[in-house]
């Protein structure tokens, strides 16, 4: 395998357009190539297979979907109280439809995993450490409520996200802000 990491992020990058727009079945070595702008070949010299394919451009669309750090310290000086949890939500809500091709990759990628157990696994892995990670964060910062409360906020942001990307006018985009605010009342408890 080639080992030349800026070609193989934009090898990922160009699998995760590839998958948002033509789905699993559309990421072919070819169409990673012709995304990415690369002679024909080059993908199939930087993953072993397919499955390999799927592998690496799982872990970089965390890397992709990851808060920018600048952004959640400057968050962070806020009281520790539902506007905060209400920022943060808005913060993820920003940076997802930022990074759209991102998130519906992902959902290509789950879709995929209930076929492919390898990946399946190494999805469940990475999303439950991130969970964890999430519920960990929310605590360990001292913002309003518990594990239960982290889930149940991960499990309706997660539904309107899938909504707002993939059939935007069901809700509309004109009252996310207003949902998120609610959403946020109604789940994470007053301080």
């Amino acid at each position: 395998m080639v080992q030349n990491p800026a070609r193989r992020t934009a090898l990922t990058d160009a699998a995760i357009d590839v998958l948002a727009r033509e789905g699993a079945r559309g990421l072919t070595f070819r169409a990673v190539d012709v995304q990415a702008g690369v002679p024909a070949g080059t993908a199939s010299n930087y993953f072993a297979n397919r499955d390999d394919l799927l592998h690496q451009t799982a872990r970089h669309i965390h890397h992709r979907l990851t808060p920018d750090p600048a952004v959640i310290a400057e968050l962070l000086r806020a009281p520790r109280d539902r506007a905060l949890v209400t920022a943060l939500m808005h913060d993820l809500l920003g940076r997802i439809t930022a990074e759209r091709a991102g998130y519906l990759a992902l959902l290509e990628l789950r879709l995929e995993a209930t076929r492919r157990p390898d990946l399946r696994a190494e999805l469940t892995g990475t999303i439950r450490e991130q969970l964890e990670a999430n519920i960990a964060y929310h605590v360990g910062e001292g913002l309003p409520g518990d594990r239960e409360t982290v889930v149940v906020l991960y499990l309706a942001m997660t539904g309107l996200l899938v909504e707002h990307l993939t059939l935007p006018e069901v809700l509309g985009v004109d009252g996310l802000a207003a949902l998120v605010g609610t959403m946020v009342e109604r789940i994470v408890p007053s301080a």
